[in-house]
């Protein structure tokens, strides 16, 4: 019976190696050293945090979680870059450029280095048109119902999964009259959105669409889809909006999964166009973030390309709301990374939900087209998504479930990873801006939830 043991033996090796040929793990434990190296670059030199730390948290998160006792890092302050590997293995490396964050370095080739001049694009020509909205120390709340909103807010539980809020914001009626940071962090410094970055890709594309360059009803201008027999020529502008283009983009952030694996790629947004249709454009939806990142490449081409994209931004979006302490990052092809890595400033991050809280108006100019910020508000299909934007406006559960925690019916929000959130309540005149790492599975929603219905119950008459 020994040579049947040995048959066995080799089926199970075969099937293994036919599997790992499939699903490819060291791509998946190549995305996480690659998460874990942008990570520790961008927060470590642009956010002036701690790498220690950093990586600690960076490492609790689900999926990474898992490979956390093999990850090592190595940051070189001189060189500016960060390398983080498993066992030695996988290496990833992250590049720090002044005034562009940290891009992730694949293979020998040099990335797209924008040759813009960040500070003079920075300073504007004339002074913003939102007016400011708080002075340059942090504003303590008077009213001991917001000083218990922001108490709660950054409590810890004494065991797992824990909040680590870093920053809550509270704007009433155009100006802050709360706020907190954790030790560290202040009033100017750049925090990552991660998919709250989408929210920003959306507002590129409003601005587009008020100028005439783009519409949401436009079939999608990516020349790879335009072929006669070619079904994705009908995906729209609009389908890449909200998630409903059709394409094999799905994400789970498993590390095999499309959206994974997009960011093992200098060029993203070339990667995400290349995926093949498994629905009819409208009638499917998926989180995916390669489709914000098709949208980041058309807002690219449609302005003539990366240092246009950058100009744009500040031109039209960052200085008109005198947002400062903003960092764009851009991919290795030169691409706006608009699905996950802008930073910016509680307060900046804040005076970008005034935007939409203001119908896209700021100091009587029109920013964003006409209808535009229903048009986004709006849910998709059956879902609490909306174009860039999470909604309260919506019949799914996660919307209801919100209204019942204290978030009102008109809310939405833009949201990103570990619990990035700016939510926007026009019938509360609120904008509401929490960042921290928390690892929960929900982004700490309850916590959220509590600290909206607490500030309502201040705010309100």
């Amino acid at each position: 019976m020994g040579w049947a043991k040995w048959i066995v033996v080799g089926l199970v090796l075969a099937i293994m190696a036919a599997a790992g040929a499939i699903f490819r793990p060291d791509r998946a434990i190549r995305v996480a050293t690659g998460y874990v190296a942008h990570n520790i670059c961008v927060k470590t030199f642009v956010s002036g945090l701690d790498p220690q730390t950093i990586f600690a948290e960076a490492s609790d998160r689900s999926g990474i979680r898992l490979l956390r006792h093999v990850l090592v890092f190595q940051l070189d302050r001189t060189g500016r870059t960060v390398d983080a590997s498993a066992l030695g293995l996988f290496r990833s490396r992250a590049v720090f450029h002044e005034g562009l964050g940290c891009v992730e370095q694949h293979g020998s080739k040099p990335p797209y280095l924008l040759r813009s001049d960040i500070e003079a694009l920075k300073t504007p020509k004339t002074p913003p048109l939102l007016p400011e909205i708080a002075g340059p120390a942090v504003v303590e709340p008077s009213d001991p119902a917001l000083r218990a909103a922001l108490d709660h807010a950054f409590e810890e539980p004494a065991d797992p999964p824990f909040r680590r809020t870093k920053a809550v914001v509270v704007v009433h009626n155009g100006q802050v009259i709360a706020e907190r940071y954790a030790p560290g962090i202040g009033v100017d410094t750049p925090l990552l959105g991660f998919s709250m970055t989408k929210s920003v890709v959306n507002a590129l594309i409003g601005i587009l669409t008020q100028q005439g360059l783009v519409t949401p009803s436009m079939p999608a201008p990516i020349p790879e889809w335009h072929g006669a027999d070619d079904p994705r020529r009908e995906i729209e502008v609009e389908h890449l909006m909200r998630m409903t283009s059709g394409l094999d983009l799905d994400e789970t952030n498993s590390g095999f999964d499309p959206s994974s694996r997009m960011f093992l790629q200098d060029d993203t947004a070339a990667y995400a166009v290349d995926a093949r249709m498994i629905a009819p454009p409208g009638t499917r939806w998926h989180y995916s973030s390669p489709t914000t990142q098709i949208l980041a490449r058309i807002v690219r081409d449609a302005v003539g390309g990366p240092e246009q994209t950058l100009a744009l931004a500040w031109r039209e979006l960052f200085n008109p709301l005198g947002m400062r302490n903003v960092t764009l990052e851009f991919d290795g092809a030169g691409t706006l990374q608009g699905s996950t890595y802008m930073l910016a400033s509680a307060r900046d991050w804040a005076k970008f939900g005034l935007l939409y809280l203001n119908d896209g108006v700021v100091g009587g100019k029109r920013i964003l087209h006409e209808d535009w910020v229903d048009f986004c508000a709006a849910a998709t299909l059956d879902t609490d998504y909306a174009a860039g934007f999470w909604t309260n406006r919506s019949e799914h559960p996660n919307a209801k479930g919100r209204v019942r925690l204290g978030i009102p019916h008109d809310a939405f929000f833009a949201s990103g990873d570990l619990g990035q959130r700016i939510v926007i309540m026009p019938s509360q005149h609120l904008v509401v801006v929490r960042l921290g790492d928390s690892v929960d599975p929900t982004g700490d929603i309850r916590g959220l939830g509590r600290l909206v219905k607490e500030v309502i119950g201040a705010t309100g008459p």
